[in-house]
């Protein structure tokens, strides 16, 4: 079995508080799905621009991977779809 290498680029920028994640996943066939995630400076908080980057990453992480398994599942119905269709209908 081949090795892939799937690759995760996050791109992080702070401005005013606010800090904006975008993570984007290569593979060998796709750079389609892309995650963003946002955290915002709490006024009452210290600035610690480490945890707004942390939380925004993990925000687009997690949008990207809820992004990853639909696109499973979808691949998934297709494939049962397409068995289904090459066996012919089934007595009932």
């Amino acid at each position: 079995m081949e090795t892939q290498r799937w690759t995760v680029t996050i791109d992080i920028d702070e401005q005013a508080g606010r800090t904006h994640a975008t993570a984007r996943l290569q593979t060998r066939d796709t750079d389609r799905l892309v995650g963003v995630g946002e955290a915002r400076l709490n006024p009452a908080d210290r600035d610690v621009p480490e945890i707004g980057a942390e939380l925004a990453a993990g925000r687009a992480l997690s949008a990207l991977a809820h992004q990853l398994n639909d696109v499973a599942w979808r691949d998934v119905e297709d494939a049962v779809r397409k068995l289904r269709a090459e066996s012919g209908p089934t007595a009932g």
